[in-house]
């Protein structure tokens, strides 16, 4: 575009090369810069409580050619995964979205007895234990030994590898090729786009599907979702990228959806590029709507810095007065997510007495950076505070109704994000 060269230093033109892990662009822009973070979902043992943890930057480009935000690869997905503390079967609304998922699929393509799904990034087994409710054939692909331990303890068959081309290859060999693909809030985490990209076409049956979940840039910018960048999340994708993404390596984007999961969501649908599937009036109606909001325009990418900068002075304004007024904060979660926007806004103990989570893992450990002690969520009922921070602000409304009793304190809870706000559950009723 003829103003870039303008905007290069509106968007702090970056010192030394670095190119797009996508389409080898040199990267020039920042999306936004949140300063030195800890890994998010390593959490602190107790007995580590005074030793040292390492921090990276926590710096977002965006490339000027594919409009691809991303992060530099830091550090290697073995150090992220090798033991992770994210277990998706604690979020029951989560579980759900996957029953109807799988229902779907099943009604949608046909599947059955005959068929083979595949998972990347199975997790716990939190979804593939729907279809095997159907004895629709399954396999997950999990890295983390720690999580696909308890997939395997379900039944559910699981290999501990990273997916990618070899792996593909050598399943292509074997001849276990996919009618489906399943990949939820994986594709992000993927330093080696390409790869994982090109393993999904040669595991794809010639007939087969795919389809990939992901959060929508659209609405990360629109919303401020600035804590759902951390460095386990090496990318952040809009339809446009996507489907630059899909035709280098011989798939096509055939259908979408838009979903209301992680603060806003993406399914997309892919086949083979020579799949006569035809493309459903919704990707163009998409592909126009992120035009309108000038995804494909670098000024909006780099515009996003002050925003979020706004919202964390409203957020630390708001907190300074409550604690000014002797008020006492917990907060309800620990997620990756609620890391970051902890250490970029500063928020500790000084602030938040603990912070509780269902997630047994996280008892007794310490949140990356803050170093705020993680609870049962019984605790919250023996604090009675006068504000419950919810961290986990994408499954709000879950949060609300499972802490009914918070009524019997006269206790309100804040949502930091978009920006900050108060629910007070006695109106709400």
């Amino acid at each position: 575009m003829n103003n870039q060269a303008g905007l290069a230093t509106a968007g702090r033109d970056v010192q030394h090369v670095r190119l797009c892990r996508f389409c080898s662009a040199p990267l020039k822009f920042t999306f936004i810069n949140l300063g030195m973070s800890p890994l998010c979902e390593s959490f602190v043992p107790a007995s580590a409580e005074n030793e040292m943890e390492p921090f990276f930057p926590l710096h977002a480009f965006v490339c000027s050619e594919c409009y691809l935000v991303q992060l530099q690869e830091y550090v290697s997905p073995e150090s992220i995964f090798e033991e992770y503390a994210y277990f998706s079967s604690y979020s029951s609304s989560w579980v759900e979205h996957a029953r109807r998922y799988c229902e779907a699929m099943r009604e949608r393509f046909d599947l059955g007895e005959h068929s083979f799904v595949v998972e990347l990034a199975s997790n716990d087994g939190y979804l593939l234990q729907h279809f095997l409710t159907s004895k629709i054939p399954v396999l997950g692909i999990e890295p983390a030994l720690n999580v696909a331990e308890v997939a395997k303890a379900r039944g559910i068959p699981t290999l501990t590898e990273f997916f990618g081309r070899k792996l593909a290859e050598q399943m292509r060999e074997s001849d276990r090729q996919a009618d489906l693909i399943v990949g939820n809030n994986v594709l992000a985490q993927v330093p080696d786009l390409n790869d994982f990209v090109s393993g999904l076409r040669i595991l794809l049956k010639p007939n087969g599907i795919i389809t990939l979940e992901f959060p929508h840039i659209a609405k990360l910018i629109e919303e401020n979702q600035f804590d759902t960048i951390y460095h386990e999340h090496f990318s952040y994708f809009s339809l446009l990228t996507i489907e630059k993404v899909a035709a280098r390596h011989g798939l096509k984007v055939f259908d979408v959806e838009r979903l209301s999961t992680h603060g806003g969501s993406l399914r997309v649908y892919f086949a083979h590029d020579d799949n006569p599937i035809p493309r459903d009036a919704r990707v163009d109606l998409l592909v126009e709507d992120e035009r309108r909001a000038q995804l494909d325009d670098i000024a909006t990418y780099i515009s996003f810095e002050d925003s979020v900068r706004r919202t964390k002075r409203n957020l630390l304004k708001f907190l300074i007065e409550a604690k000014d007024q002797g008020k006492t904060i917990c907060a309800y979660g620990a997620p990756g997510k609620g890391n970051t926007l902890l250490n970029y806004c500063g928020i500790g103990t000084d602030f938040v007495d603990f912070a509780v989570d269902r997630n047994p893992y996280k008892h007794g450990r310490l949140t990356p950076g803050t170093r705020i002690p993680i609870k049962p969520v019984a605790e919250l009922e023996r604090a009675r505070p006068d504000y419950i921070l919810i961290l986990p602000w994408n499954i709000r409304d879950e949060i609300v109704q499972q802490m009914g009793v918070i009524n019997d304190w006269g206790g309100k809870f804040i949502v930091p994000i978009p920006d900050v706000r108060v629910i007070d559950p006695k109106e709400d009723q």
